[in-house]
């Protein structure tokens, strides 16, 4: 009876870790925004990166380890005017059609309160799961800046899953021509000794073969040797969620009946590209996991809408 409890037992645990936003340690504190002036001159910094990585797609993915933190931060270029990414992301409940793009994220439901909104993230397994069987991550959703030249958004969770603390996501974006807009993601979050101990076993075991996006090296056969371990699992959510906002975007420009269905098949398609690092689903099953989980979360929307949850 052990042996069948413990791989899932140690599965519950990696979620934590591996299905939310970019950055988790240990001890890990929110990086602070970088403002306006600051986040210009990432840009002009990594503006060659962004033109010449590996990944096909402008986008930078730095990473580091130290002691017991970990961080990863995100940096990309969108190819949508700075308004209309102001005007998608500034409304809370766009952000739930995004991040249930991920294939760990059950559902995301939203809740005005007097002067805050609420969001409910339910992080699960890959295959199709009801938030029932879920876990619940509470986020207060704060505009904390909105300019002409630059938006910063936070989120933050006093509490999440499995002895994780101190949530914290946020996104930065400024204009950099009339066209496109260049955006940064940081997360950060505290996690528990449990949760520690259960991610050095399942990166030496069953998560072994998972990796980044960060070169480390190359292989006997001289090909490129990729991140590992919680860091690689950080870079993969991180990606992730900034192909599932890149998704969000492109559809707003059909009709609302059919974003649901082009938002998951574009995103399956954009992560197979990735596909060393991103695949993890066939798109039929994928597909079909979320159009249930979909109906889930309209569910739990009407609830909350008419007062009964």
């Amino acid at each position: 009876m052990f042996k069948l409890k413990l791989p899932r037992y140690f599965f519950q645990l990696i979620v934590a870790v591996a299905v939310l936003l970019p950055v988790g340690s240990a001890v890990a504190v929110i990086k602070p925004r970088l403002g306006e002036t600051a986040l210009m001159d990432t840009y002009h910094r990594n503006l060659s990166r962004l033109g010449t990585n590996s990944y096909g797609i402008p986008l930078v993915v730095e990473s580091f380890e130290q002691d017991d933190r970990v961080q990863v931060d995100v940096y990309g270029i969108f190819d949508y005017s700075y308004s209309s990414v102001v005007n998608a992301l500034k409304v809370p409940a766009n952000w739930c059609d995004i991040v249930s793009l991920h294939p760990n994220i059950k559902a995301c439901t939203y809740k005005q309160l007097p002067g805050a909104w609420l969001l409910s993230f339910y992080p699960g397994g890959k295959v199709y799961q009801s938030p029932d069987d879920s876990s619940q991550v509470v986020y207060r959703y704060t505009t904390v800046v909105q300019q002409q030249n630059y938006l910063d958004i936070l989120l933050n969770a006093d509490s999440g899953p499995y002895g994780t603390r101190d949530h914290r996501m946020r996104f930065e974006a400024l204009p950099i021509d009339g066209t496109k807009t260049f955006v940064h993601v940081s997360y950060a979050y505290s996690d528990s000794v449990a949760l520690r101990l259960a991610t050095k076993v399942y990166f030496a075991t069953l998560g072994r073969s998972k990796v980044g996006f960060t070169v480390v090296g190359t292989n006997r056969s001289g090909k490129p040797d990729y991140i590992r371990g919680p860091r690689g699992a950080l870079e993969r959510s991180a990606v992730r969620y900034f192909l599932a906002i890149q998704s969000f975007m492109h559809t707003l420009r059909y009709p609302e009946a059919s974003r649901f269905n082009m938002r998951i098949s574009e995103w399956h398609d954009l992560t197979t590209v990735y596909r060393k690092q991103l695949f993890d689903l066939d798109k039929n099953d994928y597909i079909n996991f979320k159009t249930a989980e979909h109906k889930n979360q309209v569910v739990l929307q009407r609830r909350i809408g008419s007062g009964s949850r």
